[in-house]
């Protein structure tokens, strides 16, 4: 199951700003939906955001609504995550996922999942 590759966390101060990779191994992205999902400790796993690289749609949580912007390269082999004005609670382990669906589908069946990359934000 570890066919993505997360990169880009790190230890970031509030207001600053990372930016978070996924790339695929084996495959490419183009027809599938990518998604960003975050676990905090002692929190569920939640969808933070997702590209749909069969149109371009996204679509955000609206904890990072403004914040946070993802995009996919031509050809479409690496999704990115920019994530802006950072803020404590956004630290959390990011996952990328990928599934041939929708972004208005997407949750934690997706098929393909990332091992994590960690991000910490201090105050």
């Amino acid at each position: 199951e570890v066919q993505l590759q997360a990169s880009g966390g790190g230890v970031v101060q509030a207001g600053g700003s990372l930016r978070l990779s996924c790339a695929p191994s084996g495959f490419t992205f183009d027809d599938y939906a990518i998604a960003w999902f975050r676990q905090a400790p002692g929190k569920e796993r939640e969808g933070v955001s997702c590209i749909s690289t069969t149109d371009g749609s996204t679509s955000y949580a609206d904890s990072v609504k403004g914040r946070f912007t993802i995009s996919s390269d031509n050809p479409k082999n690496t999704v990115y995550l920019q994530m802006n004005s950072l803020k404590p609670e956004d630290t959390a382990v990011y996952y990328c996922a990928a599934d041939l669906i929708d972004c208005s589908k997407y949750g934690e069946f997706m098929y393909y999942w990332g091992q994590g990359t960690q991000v910490t934000v201090s105050s």
